[in-house]
């Protein structure tokens, strides 16, 4: 089919090369030959009068022609494969499909293995592929790069439908032999000891701390960061600094780590866990049921 003149199967080919920003890997993700993939670029700089790509050192760029496709090429292919390519019907204990999920380790560790579960034993042949969070995740939305994303709210792009999982709030950690905090947690408590905080992929400030000093207008003192935030509790352990962690990764370690859980010394705001979707992709069946099966296990953890 063509448009204008253009092939529109060289749409497919574009997309990759505007992603990949390599023939190589363009050719790789789509299965074809890397001259294939040379004819087609070719194809494509006749076609717009631009290079599209450049070489810069052992890099290739996009040109400003290139970088205005991006958006537009991706649309056009989401929309492509909302509406033709999608099933008109889903049956879970016989479909087989791949679902990329965007999630924190926060989201593997309390919702995930309940969620493995009922796929499994609604849809054995559903697969699931989890990937770790990133620096502006709904741009992966954006792009179609992902099925499903699972973030805090106030990551969410409006540009997109969301959904509500479930609701969390934060505790305070210390060591069962810490010697600055013994029978109750102050703010000035909270202030004067060091802390143990969890810090997000892409991010320059530790989870948690740019409300805090919105908030108070003064500074934690981070001792320790990681990128994790699933056992940030676990390291106040034989030190007298404090985590400020989620509830739920804390509650499965009471009474089996010598730790000691207090209510935080200051109002936080609720955590208010969501799942987001493509908008072309509200209609698929097969996620639509994907996402029930989400909203299901948030329910009950």
């Amino acid at each position: 089919m063509r448009f204008n003149g253009l092939d529109l199967n060289l749409l497919v080919a574009l997309d990759a090369l505007l992603k990949e920003r390599s023939i190589s890997r363009a050719a790789e993700r789509l299965f074809l030959s890397q001259p294939a993939m040379s004819n087609s670029l070719a194809r494509l700089r006749d076609y717009f009068n631009d290079p599209l790509l450049e070489s810069s050192g052992r890099r290739m760029t996009l040109t400003p022609r290139g970088e205005s496709l991006v958006g537009p090429v991706r649309e056009v292919l989401m929309r492509i494969e909302s509406t033709v390519a999608a099933q008109p019907t889903f049956n879970p204990a016989t479909e087989s499909r791949l679902f990329t999920l965007l999630v924190s380790d926060f989201t593997t560790t309390v919702l995930i293995p309940a969620l493995v579960e009922r796929v499994y034993r609604e849809a054995p042949h559903i697969r699931l592929e989890l990937k770790a969070q990133q620096e502006n995740p709904a741009s992966l939305i954006d792009r179609g790069d992902t099925d499903l994303l699972i973030v805090p709210s106030q990551y969410i792009s409006e540009e997109h439908p969301s959904q509500p999982i479930f609701e969390e709030q934060y505790v305070c950690v210390t060591w069962e032999g810490n010697t600055r905090i013994r029978d109750q947690l102050t703010f000035d408590d909270y202030m004067s000891v060091g802390h143990i905080a969890g810090q997000y992929s892409g991010s320059r400030m530790p989870a948690f701390d740019s409300w805090f000093l919105e908030r108070f207008d003064v500074k934690r003192r981070v001792e320790v960061t990681a990128s994790t935030l699933a056992v940030l509790h676990r390291m106040v352990i034989g030190t007298d600094r404090i985590a400020t962690v989620h509830r739920r990764l804390v509650e499965r370690d009471i009474g089996s780590l010598p730790i000691r859980v207090w209510q935080p010394p200051m109002q936080i705001p609720k955590l208010i866990q969501m799942m987001q979707w493509h908008k072309h992709r509200t209609n698929d069946l097969a996620l639509t049921w994907l996402r029930e099966c989400i909203a299901e296990v948030g329910r009950m953890i």
